[in-house]
């Protein structure tokens, strides 16, 4: 998710035992030409394990050379992306406006497939629109190009995040391919995972939003689904300690001006979990002083929604 899963997000994620984690959406040719802050992203944990990292684009040969830079900087997985709905990505022909054109689509990742020796993964929707749900046909035709997972959004482009993901129509893609497929969309928790697997058939999940401020929650649906080790979800003074400590990594990832305000979200989605009071919330959500918002944390977590109710 981009502007969320940063390299400080991820690493809590993965401390917590994530089966795989993947990186920001980084522009192909963007990254090539070197663009400020693009090959920064595309190097954050490329040689960690467990880690993919998400291209973008529209043209082969941008594709197939950002596939080979984060490949030799040691990233073990590339996925592609063609699920972004954004209108600034869609605009310029990548991510999920690839479902409109899947010739073309194809030839993006037969040149990234050829590009690289690391596995290819592809992240997508159901289709543009509820006129075009060609997921099962892009499926079965990226799995002949050598793609090795499919990851499946239940919803349209058009639908962006709105309504209910359809799980059931993932299984369509499911009948298609023998390679592994990932449902993804509205799983929040180990009940929504369950209910995920069952509709889809896929091979497992992956969670989005769901884990905003909650970086343990892909660890605790695997232990819960697959017997994976149990994560030691925190409270109290250890939740402190958490979301303490990755508010000062993004502090020194960013650097101070930019990292108190990428921050906010994050300590925004902490605070909802926990119930702070609104006055409270508000002053730690302004503050300019990193460490006014270190003191004012305890007071903000250690607080039960029905306190925050009362």
């Amino acid at each position: 998710m981009a502007g969320i899963t940063d390299r400080p997000f991820r690493d809590l994620v993965q401390s917590f035992g994530a089966g795989l984690v993947v990186s920001e959406m980084v522009a192909s040719q963007e990254m090539v030409q070197a663009k400020p802050g693009v090959r920064e992203r595309a190097e954050l944990s490329a040689d960690v394990a467990n880690t993919a990292v998400q291209l973008a684009g529209r043209e082969a040969h941008w594709m197939a050379e950002a596939a080979r830079q984060v490949a030799d900087r040691g990233a073990a997985i590339i996925d592609i992306n063609m699920g972004c709905p954004a209108k600034k990505v869609t605009n310029g022909y990548s991510g999920s406006a690839l479902l409109k054109t899947p010739d073309h689509a194809l030839r993006l990742i037969e040149a990234v497939v050829a590009a690289v020796d690391v596995p290819v993964t592809l992240k997508t929707r159901l289709g543009w629109d509820s006129d075009c749900l060609n997921a099962p046909d892009v499926a079965r035709r990226a799995e002949a190009a050598g793609v090795q997972m499919i990851t499946i959004h239940g919803r349209t482009r058009c639908q962006f995040y709105k309504g209910r993901a359809d799980w059931e129509a993932i299984a369509r893609v499911k009948e298609q391919v023998n390679v592994p497929v990932i449902a993804n969309g509205d799983i929040t928790g180990t009940t929504t995972a369950r209910k995920a697997l069952a509709q889809s058939t896929a091979d497992g999940v992956m969670v989005g939003r769901g884990a905003q401020g909650k970086p343990w929650l892909l660890a605790q649906i695997a232990h819960d689904l697959w017997d994976a080790p149990a994560p030691d979800v925190p409270d109290g003074a250890a939740l402190v300690r958490l979301v303490s400590g990755h508010y000062e990594a993004m502090l020194s990832f960013y650097g101070s001006d930019l990292g108190l305000r990428v921050a906010r979200k994050h300590l925004g989605w902490y605070m909802d979990t926990d119930g702070a009071p609104a006055g409270l919330r508000r002053m730690i959500l302004t503050s300019k002083d990193p460490q006014e918002v270190l003191r004012l944390l305890p007071d903000a977590l250690s607080q039960q929604p029905e306190d925050a109710a009362a």
